[in-house]
């Protein structure tokens, strides 16, 4: 899984799996779901980021990821 902060377009995302996406939904205003053709989530887009997100964590990232 990658985080990636875009702050000059202020659009953070989330891709859990490479792979080209097939369908792009709207879930909500500004956050976007990108899937593949077989409706697996590829990314998860979130449109004006800093107006959603506190701005401290918009610079500092923790993960934990279990296999």
């Amino acid at each position: 899984m990658k985080i990636n902060f875009d702050a000059k377009n202020d659009i953070m995302r989330i891709k859990f799996q490479d792979g080209e996406y097939e369908i792009s939904k709207e879930i909500d205003e500004g956050i976007i779901v990108d899937m593949d053709k077989n409706n697996k989530i590829i990314a998860i887009e979130i449109i004006d980021a800093s107006d959603r997100i506190p701005k401290g964590n918009l610079k500092e990232f923790s993960m934990n990821l279990s296999e």
